[in-house]
């Protein structure tokens, strides 16, 4: 039986500094803290989600914010830039938006579509692209009104090693359809109406480095906990080495690296962020999981503090 998965589940990055993550995500791009927690598997450090107003799949960003690690290279074997999308009309609000905090933006187009490129404080590639697909973001932040806020992922433009084995990958094991080939790119779409875009860059990047910076990984929707393990065996009926599903609190997670070096997740649609927490407070409070609970002073301790503050 063939699988198809309904789009991007989130995207995951390292940067550095977290309150300027939280002042660009959440003050400049609008976006809401869903969660403020740790990473599971360095509990020193942060991991910050964001995204629509209930945190839904395909609009959400994590983060591990390292102040003070070494400095990234985005290339082969990555993400290389995250698309988001808003509503038709919006851009210019996007464009003013952006001069209104001197950051640098350059436009383009390709597959007939107008985009906004700039980068984070830290060096992710980010753009944004106007689409009527996608639900309105209902959450207001600043100057950042619903008409104009970020649905969600647009989607996401990969760098391969090997381009027609990370092709082969999104077409025959994720179930994306290639819908077109503009130059250097070749465009896939998911059944979803956000986070259904993947462009694939057919030339090399060049060599990555992972840091600061950079995307550690791309996750993909399984619809439950039984989707999550057909697709598990799906997948290793290809011949890739999944791991074992990881809990992760919000969602559970399986893992794999793709013949292009991109580390794949795919990561199930619950239970959601409001399972631990109301909704509308999700993202005031460091939520722990119960395993570090025991330890939270002394985590306490160690993180830097955030707030999420109108810079407008």
């Amino acid at each position: 039986m063939k699988k198809q998965t309904m789009g991007i589940h989130h995207i995951t990055a390292i940067v550095g500094h977290p309150q300027e993550n939280v002042d660009f995500y959440a003050a400049v791009l609008g976006l809401r803290l869903v969660k403020r927690t740790v990473n599971f598997d360095d509990p020193g450090t942060y991991h910050l989600y964001f995204g629509n107003n209930e945190g839904k799949p395909g609009t959400i960003i994590t983060f591990f914010p390292w102040p003070n690690a070494y400095k990234g290279k985005i290339g082969d074997g990555q993400v290389g830039v995250t698309s988001y999308v808003v509503p038709i009309g919006a851009m210019e609000f996007w464009e003013k938006r952006l001069e209104k905090f001197n950051i640098l933006y350059t436009k383009t187009e390709r597959f007939g579509e107008k985009y906004l490129q700039f980068d984070d404080p830290h060096g992710l590639h980010l753009e944004i692209v106007e689409r009527e697909g996608g639900e309105e973001n209902t959450w207001a932040f600043g100057d950042v009104k619903p008409d104009v806020a970020i649905k969600g992922f647009g989607g996401a433009t990969l760098f391969s090693k090997q381009p027609e084995q990370t092709a082969e990958a999104l077409e025959k094991v994720m179930g994306l359809k290639r819908i077109g080939k503009e130059n250097d790119l070749v465009r896939y779409q998911s059944t979803s109406e956000i986070g259904n875009i993947i462009d694939l860059k057919l030339s090399t990047a060049g060599r990555s480095q992972m840091g600061v910076g950079t995307v550690h990984h791309i996750a993909w929707r399984a619809s439950s906990d039984q989707d999550q393990l057909e697709w598990k065996k799906y997948v290793e009926g290809f011949g890739y080495g999944v791991t074992p599903v990881k809990d992760r609190n919000y969602f559970n997670a399986v893992y794999f690296r793709e013949h292009g070096e991109i580390l794949f997740e795919i990561a199930t649609d619950p239970p959601g962020f409001a399972h631990d927490e109301p909704e509308e407070t999700m993202g005031e409070q460091l939520m722990l999981p119960s395993q570090y609970e025991p330890h939270r002073e002394k985590i306490e301790e160690i993180i830097l503090p955030i707030e999420v503050r109108e810079l407008d």
